[in-house]
């Protein structure tokens, strides 16, 4: 028996403040008097299974009360473009909303926003002041100074991506509620709740639609034949920040609802429009009221629905020295419109259907089963609060891997990648700003996109060309005196913020230049698993090409160790404090990028020849970023400097283990030779994997003195999968589990209730790792290595993948069963003509078969 609230036809936010801080603190036998005093009312349901048309597969989460705090218990629908959380009410739904562009700050609020750069002017005195700074690296006797502020700027006026208020659909209606229900089928990607109220059932469906650009929501009931009163209403209150909306009648069946985040700020809009067949819908100004108000009534209808499409003037396009950076592009109100028209010439049936063909189109490609069995007799919420670190859940964590799937399809579609916290915010300021940090999180949200052949990641790479090229190529000139390339550092927002962010000590967050190179690591990803050469001739090539262009230039010569190897410096290891030379992340990173080079650029069709040579020289000389350490770890910095007892959040000197090669591939004669303490020294892979080892260890389980993170137990994970290690890899990724997801299972940055959704889209590529694993090789001529079921947990000892991709544009079926591969089918695409390898199949410890990847090749292995 759930007792559960719902909120009454008056939404305050003072009320849904006070419901969720009660949520927090009291048990629900306790809210529920307390909350009907203050007008939320509160009913009793008892809902022995899920509901009837939940899916049978169980893939779904499902509830027994409406949700009351966003972060935990609201349910995201989403399409890129927009995005709505939804706590499933019943009388009243209060559906917040989101814009992916709808942003506070940058050069909306103040015209003299330059992206967190220094003026052209201090060029010169920049560059001295690098110079200096790099002297006093290599002179100090510990190869570390205390910071580099002196070339850092102030984040001002960064902003925020912002919620876009919330639409009230309520219901004139006040019987007692019973046989109540929520769920969201990831099916379909349809949210659904029922219930009776009386001897009347009612449904309401929520979805978003990528095709139309708009989210819809349905409201019908099977027991009568017409609804009570329905209105539609907008408000923002719960988002203190932003200003008055003026909301008014665009016609007799349309609320707008125009506003701007800040004055100044950026515009957005919003058009609902709402349809009743058999009914009247009629559109009322609030009499009175400033700035303008307005709502949609609908009478006497069966069924209704209300379609709405929101924009801004943001225009990516226009972050460029030719529209001086302005970002802005046009009024969306006659896109809208348009958008809006388009939408609603169909019935409702045709939306609905038109959106669970274009999901499914998208999703079902691929698909894994763990052996799970559906629970539908126990709510999701109820499955996850018994859930227990290494005793586990095959169905939630299958669950938990659809999921991911289904958010990243959700939000990574629009004009925008997915950010921080994917599409869904519901403050006016965020935790850090939801934006695009790129030491870990942005890419960590895209991890298990080309392996699951989710094809999202378009709005990704042309979101780095126009955001980050056209004013990185300024940092580049001005900070680094590089006039090739360009480059950011470790938080993006959408207004091509590339400096370095100056805020305290934050080289440990800002001083990371690598970020450029860390996601051209994904450029290459997705051409080497699509074998799409049109797209790497017009933009992977470009962008790959531009940042090894910058990274060339920045390498220095090691006069610290004196050893002739090129270094980066000043490096910090992403979010650690030490400023220092040769930091292990950056080199191997550089490294694998400088591969990418050799091993692209005959596809590419370039025949600069002379920047190659360059790349390969430079690639000879530089230092591989792998070096074992006075505890037998792999080292964070070139200088010996690691502590056996530092936890720390990220795993960046293992980035070569997982996601990266060059420790998981690691070759000695391309990366051995190098000089330890005056000795030559040449490590054997055993050796580094070893050190590797020591240092996953030693970085403990994720809940160090400074984070308890869902996306640092996932890359640990992921990290532990890659080291073969079964046992310690579902230790922590069921640690993840227990410890840093919702209700809603939406992952928690710490017991603070912050959403980061990077561990949700991680979360999948951590159980692909422990299934199937190919990394890269740093050159197209060594063998690829694929390895099945690599650090298979006993609880999936039963399971089936299909449709997974690896390199070379190869697709992969392969199922096992008692814990045991049975069968494995290879078949390679047709357009592989000039990108042919050798590929070695690995099963249980031994090479389980061999093939040439020729276009249209096709092998099935099923004796092991």
């Amino acid at each position: 028996m759930e007792v559960f609230q719902v909120l009454g036809k008056s939404l305050s936010a003072h009320l849904l403040q006070v419901s969720t801080t009660l949520h927090g603190i009291l048990p629900y036998s306790i809210q529920g008097p307390l909350l009907s005093a203050l007008g939320i009312v509160t009913y009793v349901s008892l809902i022995p299974s899920a509901p009837p048309s939940f899916p049978s597969s169980g893939n779904g989460l499902w509830y027994t009360a409406p949700g009351t705090i966003w972060v935990q218990e609201f349910l995201p629908i989403g399409n890129g473009y927009l995005g709505a959380m939804l706590p499933g009410g019943t009388n009243q739904e209060a559906t917040q909303l989101n814009i992916e562009s709808l942003w506070s700050g940058g050069p909306f609020q103040d015209p003299s926003y330059n992206g967190g750069n220094h003026l052209p002017y201090k060029q010169s005195k920049i560059a001295a002041k690098m110079q200096n700074i790099r002297e006093a690296i290599f002179s100090s006797p510990t190869g570390t100074i205390d910071n580099i502020d002196e070339i850092m700027t102030p984040g001002d006026t960064y902003g925020s991506y912002t919620s876009a208020g919330y639409l009230i659909a309520t219901l004139d209606s006040t019987s007692s509620v019973s046989k109540y229900a929520r769920w969201l089928d990831l099916d379909e990607a349809v949210s659904r709740t029922t219930w009776s109220d009386g001897s009347t059932t009612f449904l309401r469906e929520s979805f978003c639609s990528h095709p139309l650009q708009a989210c819809v929501q349905y409201l019908n009931s099977a027991t009568s034949h017409v609804l009570p009163a329905v209105t539609y209403a907008y408000t923002i209150a719960g988002v203190d920040g932003l200003p008055a909306p003026n909301v008014t009648c665009l016609d007799d069946r349309t609320l707008s609802i125009r506003n701007y985040v800040s004055i100044p700020g950026m515009l957005y809009e919003i058009l609902a429009q709402a349809q009743a067949p058999s009914g009247l819908v009629s559109c009322s100004a609030v009499s009175g009221a400033s700035p303008p108000n307005a709502t949609l009534t609908v009478l006497g209808a069966s069924e209704t629905w209300i379609s709405w499409v929101g924009g801004t003037n943001y225009d990516m396009a226009a972050g460029n020295a030719a529209a001086d950076y302005s970002f802005q592009g046009p009024d969306p109100h006659n896109n809208l419109v348009t958008l809006l028209s388009s939408a609603n010439r169909t019935s409702y049936a045709e939306m609905l259907n038109g959106h669970i063909k274009d999901y499914t189109s998208l999703v079902s490609s691929f698909s894994l089963s763990l052996g799970q069995t559906p629970d539908l007799n126990t709510p999701t919420d109820q499955i996850l609060a018994r859930y227990r670190t290494s005793v586990g859940d095959t169905y939630l964590e299958w669950l938990l891997f659809n999921y991911g799937r289904y958010l990243l399809a959700s939000s990574a579609r629009g004009v925008l990648p997915a950010n921080l916290q994917g599409l869904w915010a519901d403050g006016y300021s965020n935790p850090w700003g939801a934006d695009y940090h790129s030491n870990i999180n942005i890419q960590m949200n895209y991890w298990a996109a080309e392996i699951s052949n989710l094809d999202v990641t378009q709005s990704l790479f042309d979101y780095i060309e126009n955001t980050w090229g056209p004013r990185g190529a300024y940092t580049a000139q001005v900070l680094y005196n590089i006039s090739e390339g360009f480059v950011t550092h470790g938080e993006m927002n959408i207004f091509g913020h590339t400096g370095m962010k100056l805020g305290g000590n934050s080289a440990q967050w800002a001083n990371y230049p690598e970020s450029n190179a860390w996601m051209m690591i994904h450029a290459w990803d997705h051409f080497d698993h699509t074998n799409d050469v049109q797209w790497w001739k017009t933009q992977g090539w470009p962008l790959v090409k531009a940042v090894a262009s910058f990274h060339l230039q920045k390498l220095i010569e090691d006069l610290h160790f004196n050893d002739l190897t090129l270094v980066t410096a000043p490096c910090n290891s992403p979010e650690q404090v030490p400023i220092t030379l040769g930091c292990a992340h950056a080199q191997q990173l550089i490294w694998q990028l400088f591969n990418i080079i050799e091993n692209g650029f005959e596809a590419a069709g370039d025949t600069d020849t002379a920047f190659l040579d360059a790349v390969i020289s430079k690639r000879q000389q530089m230092d591989k970023g792998l070096r074992i350490g006075r505890w037998g770890q792999l080292q964070e910095w070139k200088v010996d400097m690691d502590m056996p007892d530092d936890t720390h959040r990220h795993l960046s000197h293992l980035i070569g283990l997982y996601p990266g090669y060059a420790i998981a591939s690691y070759s000695p004669e391309l990366q051995g030779g190098l000089i330890v303490n005056g000795t030559f020294t040449r490590y054997t892979k055993e050796q580094i994997l070893n050190a590797a080892e020591t240092s996953l260890f030693h970085r403990g389980i994720g809940r160090g003195p400074d984070a308890d993170a869902g996306w640092e137990k996932v890359w640990r994970a992921a990290a532990w999968a890659q080291l073969a290690n079964e046992t310690e890899f579902y230790k922590e990724l069921t640690h993840t589990i227990e410890r840093n997801f919702a209700p809603n299972l939406f992952s928690m940055y710490s017991s603070d209730g912050i959403f980061q959704i990077d561990a949700n889209l991680g979360y999948p590529a951590a159980v692909l790792n422990a299934l199937l694993q190919a990394p890269d090789i740093a050159n197209i001529n060594v063998p690829l290595q694929v390895t099945l079921l690599p650090a298979l947990p006993l609880t999936w000892s039963t399971g089936e993948m299909k449709g997974a991709r690896i390199r070379g544009g190869i697709t992969l079926d392969f199922a096992w069963n008692d814990g045991r591969l049975t069968t494995a089918t290879f078949i390679v695409d047709q357009n592989v003509a000039g990108r042919e390898r050798d590929v070695i199949v690995n099963y249980g410890g031994r090479v389980v078969a061999q093939f040439r990847s020729n276009g249209g090749y096709s092998q099935t292995v099923s004796s092991f």
